[in-house]
């Protein structure tokens, strides 16, 4: 059991609330669950989360996974995901998010990279079978021990974790979780290559700290979160803030936008988190009148490039935060005024809320020799990127030490002294939330035969959205499935342009 003047942990934060409101409710899953994963929708009260968790926890336990020993996580956005973190947290396990739109070849190499003991994953994901991508990927990471599952029909050899949740267990004290050691893992692209990002407790919270105080999520907010968990900004965005609140969280996969509509109008939600394109459409067809419980709208901008030229937000009484993503490096966030428009983010220290002098520091800013923006702060893990003071030729500023390149091109205006972000980093894609190199999609296309290309166009809503030709589409499709790829570059070979919610993926 943790000291009781010990830092905070996730699982630390979620214990706090149940012993102050047991029979609230905690988690509401998605009304189209039934569609993504083929189970029924549910909604938890604390006490009921906390056995889940408690015998997931049991479970991992059992089957022989030891504390600090990575468990990899590939899950929808439903209640199971949250239940699953908390849950390995609860056996002194470290979690690798997986992005749901990883196939075989990414998945095979982030186990490997993290040595991870153990997969967790759905039987099905939006008509995938990411059961058996779980298992293929597991058969070429000799280090994997455990393969779990959600969901009916499992492949043989995954073990059911519907039955391990719904199985009465002691009440045995959990693991010691120390804040300060390695709790999540996620996944950057840099001009190197796939980098796995650890981050203790207390960086993960820092990153909801930032969301939370910016965008004044209320205590006890119904929150619904249209961003899915498998990134830093994600699970800080939604998880940690719904942590930090107190409130109930309602998890909603990220593509029917009149289905999210009711959901917000049926549940009386006051805080929406989503990607900020689509944030932005719900704001210009008028969500925010039609939801009158509806106050703070915090829009995730995998394209921080794009915040400046992005609409006035002017959809009635609803605040709106544009909160910037790096990568996994880190994110900052600008609540806009009365006016609808972006804030202008100024370099040195921010503290969040930004506009209250005196408020925590949420992280500081700088614009590097190199013309690209660097980044410090309390959610920033310098071991997993080079720090400024260590890159050759990059003279470090005497008052500002260890600042962590994120590549993304920015410059100072002359006029106002503010930060503008000009373009992300170069030679990396980012198409919705799935990101690669740009050297990838030549080298991928290349396999395919003689006269086939592979190319990213520029997309207002999703950053860049890929387009493929060759001498065969639907035979590209099949080459490019079984050599274990992306959807997103499956789907470039489409006959006819795919529409900007298909490409955007995992937005």
């Amino acid at each position: 059991m943790s000291q009781p003047n010990a830092s905070p942990t996730l699982d630390g934060l979620f214990r706090r609330i149940l012993a102050r409101q047991p029979d609230a409710i905690a988690l509401i899953d998605p009304a189209d669950k039934q569609r993504v994963t083929g189970q029924p929708p549910a909604r938890l009260t604390y006490a009921q989360a906390d056995r889940a968790i408690s015998a997931l926890a049991a479970h991992f336990s059992a089957a022989g996974l030891p504390e600090n020993a990575v468990i990899a996580l590939q899950l929808a956005n439903t209640i199971e995901f949250p239940l699953t973190i908390l849950a390995a947290h609860r056996a002194g396990l470290v979690v690798a998010l997986l992005p749901q739109l990883w196939r075989q070849a990414d998945i095979t190499t982030a186990l490997n990279r993290t040595g991870a003991r153990a997969i967790v994953s759905s039987r099905w994901i939006d008509g995938v079978s990411h059961a058996d991508l779980a298992m293929n990927a597991a058969a070429e990471a000799f280090s994997i021990r455990y393969v779990g599952g959600y969901g009916d029909d499992l492949p043989e050899g995954m073990a059911s974790l519907d039955t391990a949740m719904t199985e009465d267990v002691p009440d045995n004290e959990p693991a010691i979780q120390d804040a300060r050691r390695a709790a999540i893992i996620t996944f950057d692209t840099t001009p190197e290559g796939v980098r796995a990002i650890p981050r203790t407790h207390l960086h993960m919270i820092a990153g909801g700290l930032a969301v939370f105080l910016e965008a004044g999520v209320p205590q006890g907010a119904m929150l619904m979160s249209a961003q899915t968990l498998s990134s830093f900004a994600g699970l800080a965005s939604t998880m940690v803030t719904w942590l930090l609140s107190g409130g109930t969280l309602a998890l909603h996969h990220p593509f029917d936008e009149a289905l999210l509509e009711s959901e917000i109008q049926e549940l009386g939600c006051d805080t929406l988190v989503a990607p900020a394109p689509l944030a932005l459409r719900l704001g210009d067809a008028g969500l925010p009148f039609r939801a009158p419980t509806l106050q703070q709208v915090i829009g995730m901008w995998r394209a921080p490039e794009q915040v400046a030229a992005s609409p006035a937000w002017t959809a009635g009484p609803s605040g709106f935060t544009d909160v910037y993503l790096f990568g996994e490096a880190g994110l900052f966030g600008g609540r806009r005024g009365a006016d609808g428009a972006p804030v202008p983010i100024m370099p040195g220290p921010h503290t969040a809320p930004r506009d209250q002098p005196g408020g925590s520091v949420a992280g500081e800013l700088l614009i590097t020799p190199k013309g690209t923006l660097g980044l410090r702060g309390p959610m920033v893990t310098l071991a997993a990127y080079a720090p400024l003071s260590s890159h050759n030729g990059a003279a470090r500023p005497s008052a500002a030490p260890d600042f962590v390149d994120t590549g993304f091109a920015a410059r100072l205006d002359r006029t106002t002294g503010a930060v503008c972000i000009t373009a992300p980093p170069s030679g990396i894609m980012a198409v919705g939330g799935y990101r690669f190199l740009a050297q990838d999609l030549q080298e991928w296309a290349q396999r395919l035969g003689q006269g086939a290309l592979l190319t990213a166009l520029p997309d207002r809503w999703s950053g860049y959205r890929l387009a493929g030709r060759a001498q065969d589409n639907a035979r590209a499709r099949e080459a490019l499935s079984e050599l274990g790829l992306n959807p997103l570059m499956v789907e470039a070979f489409r006959e006819g342009p795919a529409r900007p919610e298909e490409t955007a993926g995992s937005h």
